[in-house]
């Protein structure tokens, strides 16, 4: 596969920014994929810690989606929650609506269709993979791993976990009551979508997003996403996003070099 370090300008945040991309290699492609014009994509988001190499610094993706037709594209959105911040950095159109189109004149031959296109991320980009998901209604298949589903209704427990300040979350989100943090409820976005996309989430049950993870995801179900919602033995770390990730690629209608599956 080849791999690019790509730095644009962003007219949306209006500085120069950086994104990282997994492409297909010829070499691991049938003859029929490597001649399309209709190659699938995956949106990967990192968490709060992280930025554009977080996912193939600390995963084995390279190896995971080796012999694939996808394309992996990594983007950085610092810590701002892929929202459109109180500060003047709008972050949510910065991923949402033009990096799809930046990377498109890159890669000419990435789909534009709403059946090959996928999100997903971790934690912070966990949220951010939903409320992109449910806003634009551009993806089939959303992922989160130990998402932060809950920000607004169980702000008090991220805040207690994370080490900022209240001056941050109000950068990031506004006021930081009822009312306002409404606005930012995945809930909300519930009802600009179309329910025709599908989402995944786990949570380990020792992390401490699992209260207000389960909380949302069940006010999720009962608005009638289709959301496959998964628990088990885990905390917030690397080593279970890693597994979580190998799940999430296997749901998604990808080809395989000869057949060959994620094992």
């Amino acid at each position: 596969m080849a791999t690019f370090e790509i730095e644009y300008f962003s007219e949306t945040l209006d500085m120069a920014r950086h994104v990282s991309v997994i492409y297909p290699d010829a070499a691991d492609l049938s003859e029929e994929q490597i001649d399309s014009q209709d190659i699938p994509v995956l949106y990967l988001l990192h968490g709060m810690s992280g930025n554009e190499n977080s996912w193939r610094k600390r995963t084995a993706i390279e190896r995971l989606i080796r012999h694939t037709n996808l394309i992996v594209i990594m983007p950085n959105v610092d810590l701002g929650w892929y929202t459109n911040t109180t500060y003047g950095l709008n972050y949510f159109d910065a991923i949402a609506t033009e990096l799809p189109k930046i990377m498109r004149r890159f890669f000419p031959n990435m789909t534009q269709k709403r059946e090959k296109t996928f999100i997903a991320g971790l934690s912070m980009g966990g949220y951010g993979a939903f409320k992109i998901g449910l806003s634009t209604n551009d993806y089939a298949y959303v992922g989160a791993f130990s998402g932060a589903l809950g920000v607004g209704l169980d702000l008090d427990e991220l805040t207690a976990n994370v080490n900022a300040k209240p001056a941050y979350w109000q950068g990031i989100f506004g006021e930081l009551t009822k009312e306002n943090l409404e606005q930012h409820l995945l809930t909300t976005f519930v009802k600009k979508h179309d329910m025709k996309s599908k989402f995944y989430t786990w949570c380990g049950q020792a992390d401490f997003l699992f209260t207000s993870n389960q909380k949302a995801v069940k006010l999720l179900q009962e608005m009638g996403l289709d959301i496959e919602s998964q628990t088990g033995h885990g905390t917030h770390d690397w080593y279970y996003w890693e597994q979580q990730l190998q799940v999430f690629l296997k749901k998604l209608p990808i080809d395989y070099k000869e057949e060959e599956r994620l094992s």
